[in-house]
């Protein structure tokens, strides 16, 4: 492990009835102590899991929009405002690595376009001549191959079921060498053996154990029981 715990400087917000310190689970952090090499946030939409991944990628001074220290390039989606006001504590201080953002990776694989010698590290061609899950994976086997810290918010948007499964055996060749955040709702990717899973939802950050998350119940309920739980989805009352 690299990064040990996530501070909040309530002392330093100046405006906390604004947005994101208004996030009950934001407003309530105090410091966040992390246990594990893979650590999964879960909560519902808007719960604050991935504004609090993007405050740690922006103290890594990794882009927020997506990618590691060495890639800078804009986009509407890469402003930070927690960031400035978070502490991280490492040991020892890991500075390779590399932030996943689901939502502009489309400017993410734009920007490597631009940079022709950096296609090796994505499996050697285009990240638009792809589809999205497999310039998703590809990106996770050539640029995840060092050791780093590496979060990934809701990787599993591009990723089938089989390829999300592929994600799980690249965490565990990895995970003795990295560190990895991981904010996502997939029950799939949940189930990584051994992983702390915090849960943003009831106004604070709490581990969770994999069973009792939203995602794996819902999810087996629904296998478990498809026709009822659509007959009580589609009833008219």
């Amino acid at each position: 492990m690299y990064l040990r715990s996530v501070e909040l400087m309530s002392d330093k917000i100046e405006q906390p009835g604004e947005y994101p310190f208004n996030i009950p689970s934001i407003r309530s952090l105090e410091r966040l102590t992390l246990s594990n090499n893979v650590t999964f946030f879960v909560g519902e939409n808007g719960s604050g899991k991935s504004t609090l991944l993007e405050g740690i990628a922006h103290q890594c001074e990794f882009n927020t929009a997506g990618g590691g220290r060495n890639n800078v390039f804009e986009t509407h989606a890469s402003e930070s405002s927690l960031g400035d006001y978070l502490r991280l504590a490492w040991l020892p201080k890991m500075a390779n690595g590399f932030f996943l953002r689901s939502e502009s990776f489309y400017q993410f694989a734009s920007h490597v376009d631009e940079m022709p010698e950096s296609l090796r590290y994505y499996g050697g061609r285009s990240l638009h001549e792809q589809s999205h899950g497999e310039s998703f994976l590809n990106l996770f086997i050539n640029r995840f191959s060092s050791k780093g810290i590496y979060l990934l918010d809701e990787p599993e948007a591009a990723l089938s079921p089989a390829r999300q499964l592929s994600l799980l055996r690249i965490l565990h060749d990895l995970s003795s060498t990295s560190q990895f955040i991981i904010a996502t709702h997939s029950p799939i990717l949940l189930g990584y053996p051994g992983a702390e899973i915090l849960s943003f939802d009831e106004g604070h950050i709490h581990e969770i154990r994999y069973e009792d998350t939203d995602h794996y119940q819902i999810t087996r309920s629904f296998l478990e029981n498809r026709d009822r739980m659509l007959n009580e989805l589609f009833r008219d009352d």
